[in-house]
């Protein structure tokens, strides 16, 4: 093979598609380096056939032969179905369509999943240190357009990602505060899942339900200004709000922990967090977390990591090609 040849073949195309945005980047396996990171609105695109043309023409690159895609979606068969997007497309017609000879597609949090054991010590902080056991199971959880969870389990010589769609089981309260947050979202929803207040929309849910029962009449706010409100304290339903999100983000995921029996640890993913470290460190995540009656002591031993590296995914993608 020449030089050029191999190059070709050394390059795969790497993409995390979520609700609002697709992150792309160009991998070479060979050097284990990524190169041309870009994010692209997928509102300004119709097709992922469409916005995969528009990054390569953008990043001046040949079109590779290999590529992974991480989907904010089941992957259950071919057909993929974006829960909070419009796209809908075929695995294999979009490989035939740009080109390419090998096109994978997973689960995002299945990626983010896999990228935990290549992450160094840059890549997270440490919120609570824990005794995480090797080898055993680890669980992810992470908010953005949607909640992401998923697990990871030591098998053969490496890792599998357990891939699902937690973020739309039944959201719990621990208190009568937390029940009548539901009740009001539920009289609005019907159904309140833990994506409905443990994401960036979530936590305009959270704002307009405590306005609500308070008799107020909410502001037009977006994520980001809820956020803003919060952290500084100008707003007193914002800042309840905010609060209320690293609650529910506490109880959602010590019941992952438990129900996965992830003693390897808990990774926090996703896109809100690592703009939120220092007021997540300071809020009510970990005692909630850890509050799970005869079994605290099993989650105060869990080791607690804050993934803040950007577009993690990419080395769950990368890892997924070299399986």
């Amino acid at each position: 093979m020449t030089d050029s040849g191999r190059a070709q073949t050394d390059l795969c195309l790497l993409g995390d598609i979520g609700g609002t945005n697709a992150r792309f980047c160009l991998y070479d396996s060979r050097r284990d380096e990524y190169a041309k990171e870009r994010i692209l609105s997928t509102a300004g695109y119709t097709t992922p056939e469409a916005a995969i043309d528009a990054y390569l023409q953008a990043a001046g690159a040949q079109r590779p032969v290999r590529a992974a895609l991480a989907v904010a979606s089941p992957v259950t068969g071919d057909r993929i179905r974006l829960t909070n997007q419009n796209w809908d497309f075929s695995t294999a017609g979009l490989r035939d369509a740009v080109g390419f000879e090998r096109l994978e597609v997973v689960n995002d949090f299945a990626a983010q999943a896999l990228a935990v054991p290549r992450l160094n010590s840059r890549d997270a902080v440490t919120l609570a240190p824990g005794s995480g056991v090797p080898g055993e199971v680890f669980a992810v959880l992470g908010p953005g357009t949607g909640l992401g969870v998923a697990g990871l389990v030591k098998s053969g010589a490496g890792w599998k990602a357990l891939p699902g769609e937690g973020g739309h089981v039944t959201l719990p309260a621990v208190d009568r505060r937390q029940q009548a947050v539901i009740d009001w979202l539920r009289q609005r929803h019907g159904h309140v899942s833990s994506e409905r207040v443990i994401s960036g929309q979530g936590l305009v849910a959270l704002y307009e339900a405590l306005c609500g029962l308070a008799g107020q009449q909410p502001e037009g706010l977006t994520p980001a200004q809820v956020t803003q409100k919060g952290e500084a304290g100008s707003d007193q339903y914002c800042a309840q709000a905010l609060a209320l999100f690293f609650d529910f983000l506490g109880i959602v995921a010590g019941n992952l922990v438990l129900t996965l029996g992830a003693t390897g640890g808990l990774y926090l993913a996703g896109g809100i967090l690592p703009r939120l470290r220092e007021s997540l460190r300071g809020s009510g995540f970990l005692r909630c977390f850890a509050a799970k009656g005869r079994f605290r002591e099993y989650l105060e031993a869990v080791a607690v990591h804050l993934v803040i590296r950007e577009n993690p995914a990419f080395l769950g993608l990368a890892q997924v090609l070299k399986d």
